[in-house]
């Protein structure tokens, strides 16, 4: 994959930069560190977590976005899902896509979007058919997500109902979808390691 370039304005501490690449292995204890400082220990209980245990993310479909100087500064992951079955009772295939964290320092300045913005992109790209989340409505709705898509869904584990949303990357690909969310994406091996891939952003 080549990367692309893209161009934003973040003025902290004066005028600073950020690239948005694959995850590796190497991201991951700066990855779970910030997920603790942008979400807290409470994370792991959360029903997404269920998916999310004993998996691995989508290939192709997880990055952070570091600064120049290294420091790890976003993260979003999206996870291979069954959306339960279609109204012929055969399975349908979706991502679900989280956690997205932003250093709490950084908030609001757009790194979040971007992540957003390139994690949608590329699992477009790469032919996925819709993204699944559970998040804030009023932060998750400018990407195009919606509540509606997910009326006949459930989580495995308690949710609140307005923050369940998808948006579909096919059109009609969540057309009678119902039922239970369950896992699909791949299991660890020693095997496992994404090529970093870069995308740079101004701030």
């Amino acid at each position: 994959m080549n990367a692309l370039d893209f161009n934003q304005n973040l003025h902290v501490q004066g005028a600073q930069a950020y690239t948005i690449r694959n995850e590796t292995a190497q991201d991951e204890a700066a990855r779970e560190a910030l997920l603790d400082r942008a979400m807290g220990e409470g994370r792991r209980r959360k029903s997404s977590e269920k998916l999310r245990r004993g998996r691995l993310p989508s290939e192709g479909l997880a990055f952070v976005a570091r600064g120049d100087g290294g420091m790890l500064l976003g993260s979003v992951r999206l996870w291979d899902i069954q959306a339960g079955h279609d109204a012929a009772g055969k399975p349908v295939r979706a991502l679900l896509l989280g956690p997205l964290a932003v250093e709490p320092a950084l908030k609001g300045h757009g790194i979040g979007v971007g992540l957003m913005r390139h994690g949608i992109s590329e699992a477009a790209r790469l032919g996925h058919g819709a993204i699944i989340l559970v998040g804030d409505p009023e932060y998750y709705e400018r990407f195009g997500f919606e509540g509606e898509k997910t009326a006949l869904l459930a989580m495995p584990g308690p949710v609140e109902r307005r923050r369940f949303l998808a948006l579909e990357l096919k059109p009609g690909h969540l057309a009678g979808a119902h039922g239970l969310l369950s896992p699909r994406g791949r299991k660890p091996s020693r095997a496992t390691q994404a090529a970093p891939v870069s995308l740079r952003f101004s701030m």
